[in-house]
């Protein structure tokens, strides 16, 4: 069993995505459209923008990680121009179409779903009502992380993976809107660990490592780091 600081490097490579927001991904003309909208939201069609970035989101596992950023420039950029706020609402209202259907989405494509919760949780990360999370996000995205807990979740690895990676990155913002929930989280990843039978030792690696995370404060004691972020054989 091998765990080479996979959570490190994949939350560096989230922090340290390319510039041009892989942007380059899109032909042409949506390449123009998205820098458009990145500097003069007010020239271009925002529901349009929205909808290609949900769509990009949905089958890019990169760019799902990268997209609060774009979303979070072009709200920013909306904002100064303007006191509307079409692009927020438009991805919101997306957001929501999406969260309604993620068991289908679940059933249908995994890697779309946990494409789906990676945007999400991005989102929920990037964009702030008066320095806050936004409320409308903070039931939604614990709905999908509770999902991620369930048992026939903890089973698969991709799964575990993206819900430790998610709350690697905003465990911390969720804990301070709504501990209670964070705490039936956690019961359920606690029993998750001690009691099901059939899950990988990575997954159970992985499991062991955010409940010692969120026990020390949402950080790990040099010690902990040097067990979790080291070449592990058994």
């Amino acid at each position: 069993m091998r765990l080479t600081g996979v959570i490190f490097k994949q939350l560096s490579e989230m922090e340290n995505s390319t510039e041009d927001y892989r942007i380059q991904s899109f032909d042409v003309d949506t390449q123009i459209l998205l820098k458009t909208a990145l500097k003069d939201p007010s020239s271009v069609n925002l529901e349009k923008v929205s909808s290609i970035i949900v769509d990009q989101s949905l089958k890019d596992q990169v760019f799902s990680k990268e997209a609060g950023r774009i979303c979070y420039t072009i709200v920013q950029a909306e904002a100064k121009q303007s006191n509307g706020n079409i692009f927020r609402r438009s991805l919101l209202n997306r957001l929501q179409q999406e969260f309604k259907g993620r068991e289908e989405t679940r059933g249908r494509s995994l890697q779309e779903w946990v494409c789906y919760v990676t945007f999400i949780c991005n989102i929920f990360d990037y964009l702030k009502v008066n320095n806050m999370p936004m409320v409308a996000l903070v039931h939604p995205v614990y709905d999908c992380l509770m999902r991620l807990a369930q048992p026939d979740a903890l089973m698969n690895e991709v799964e575990v993976d993206c819900l430790v990676l998610q709350l690697h990155r905003i465990g911390d913002q969720l804990e301070k809107v709504n501990n209670q929930r964070m705490d039936d989280l956690f019961f359920q990843l606690r029993d998750g660990f001690l009691l099901q039978e059939g899950l990988t030792s990575m997954a159970r690696l992985l499991l062991l490592e955010i409940l010692e995370f969120r026990a020390g404060g949402w950080m790990l004691s040099g010690t902990a780091h040097k067990y979790y972020y080291s070449e592990i054989a058994d």
